[in-house]
């Protein structure tokens, strides 16, 4: 009767939680956290773009009238080349999916270095999201220097012991709250690895966009400091799907050898090199706002949930912008609370929360995108407090 899982209703009849949040926001009047959930049909409809007389277009100066790419030339070298100028570097390889990327992205560098140790952090995602993939499929072995919910130190690297292949370095480190190094930080991590221990630096940069923002250098400064470099095109930019691996011409070159071997040629990409595109355009020039806002939106959260007992914002403030929020309730009434808020008010302030963290709390992301940045602090305290009146009290 449901052919997806998530058209299922629960027992009280209603939508799924994935389509009851979906119609909850898309209804929204004012959005806190996040963007408003298109149809199929309205993505469609930003593909299309505005008319041909329309000016400036967007994509980047792709031909829409043109023939549709054909495993990776047309749109998607257009693409591939816009990457490339906004970091700096020599070329950049279009991979489906960023998991793809950076697995071939390590791989080289182990092959490169002759062995197959590559240091990462346990939260980064190559780690936690995929399923063991740098064993399974690449045969590489995981090297921490810390555990910690933190970047790694130049310390840390230091004491290692054993010679690595290269450093995957996520910025900002997404489960630890999209936390970054300073930008001193970080430029002697890059020399410790590079300098000192001979090794690599991948950088992990789904969203690395904003992180660039935040460290206060421009693009090309910071993805010098390594010898790859992953984006994403979905997670900042509003893309459908989609990633970059750039760098110095011979890797990438490599990169779109083991694409091949990896079930990434794929015969045409248009609709996500199209999006791609678009989100460059459009977000790239609003991102400093969107991490200057960030900083009121978590004050404001903050000072809203004072008085509920184990409730904070990580990190404080903010590094991009987005954070975590973590309250004292399960996720499920918190996830009541905030549904029923944009279902009756047409306020949404949050998305999905979960409880992957310390007993008794749950934790959201926030995303300050362009929606919230008419939101004052005032704005958000209200909204706050019609949130927590959904809520049963907290003993303290």
């Amino acid at each position: 009767m449901y052919g997806n899982r998530s058209e299922v209703p629960d027992a009280s009849g209603r939508p799924a939680l994935p389509d009851r949040r979906f119609a909850a926001l898309r209804g929204c009047e004012r959005l806190l956290s996040g963007v408003r959930p298109q149809t199929i049909r309205e993505r469609l409809a930003d593909l299309a773009g505005p008319p041909p007389d329309a000016a400036p277009g967007p994509y980047g100066g792709a031909d829409l009238d043109g023939r549709p790419d054909q495993y990776g030339d047309g749109v998607v070298r257009t693409l591939e080349q816009r990457v490339a100028e906004l970091l700096g570097t020599e070329d950049a390889a279009f991979f489906p999916t960023g998991t793809m990327a950076q697995q071939i992205a390590l791989r080289i560098h182990a092959e490169a270095a002759g062995t197959r140790t590559v240091v990462t952090h346990p939260l980064a995602h190559t780690d936690r999201h995929e399923r063991h993939a740098l064993g399974v499929l690449s045969g590489l072995r995981s090297l921490w220097p810390t555990t910690a919910p933190r970047q790694p130190t130049a310390e840390e690297l230091r004491a290692l012991d054993e010679p690595y292949a290269a450093l995957s370095l996520e910025l900002p480190l997404r489960d630890a709250g999209f936390v970054l190094p300073g930008w001193a930080e970080l430029v002697e991590l890059a020399a410790v690895v590079r300098e000192e221990h001979g090794a690599a630096l991948h950088l992990d940069g789904a969203r690395l966009w904003e992180s660039a923002v935040a460290l206060g250098r421009p693009l090309p400064e910071v993805a010098a400091l390594a010898d790859s470099v992953y984006v994403s095109f979905y997670k900042t930019l509003g893309g459908i799907s989609g990633a970059a691996l750039a760098g110095p011409g011979g890797l990438v070159r490599t990169a779109r050898a083991w694409r091949h071997r990896y079930g990434g040629q794929l015969y045409q990409q248009w609709p996500s090199a199209l999006a791609a595109l678009t989100g460059l355009e459009r977000e790239l020039p609003r991102l400093a706002g969107y991490v200057a806002h960030a900083r009121i939106v978590a004050g404001a959260l903050e000072r809203a949930f004072a008085a509920v007992p184990g409730a904070r914002v990580h990190p404080s403030p903010p590094h991009t912008h987005q954070f975590q929020l973590w309250l004292p309730y399960p996720a499920g009434e918190l996830e009541e609370a905030g549904l029923g808020l944009a279902e009756d008010t047409g306020t949404g302030l949050f998305g999905a929360w979960r409880e992957d963290g310390p007993p008794g709390l749950s934790m959201t992301e926030v995303t300050v995108a362009a929606p919230a940045l008419d939101w004052t602090g005032a704005d958000v305290a209200v909204a706050a407090a019609a949130f927590l009146d959904r809520l049963p009290a907290v003993r303290s």
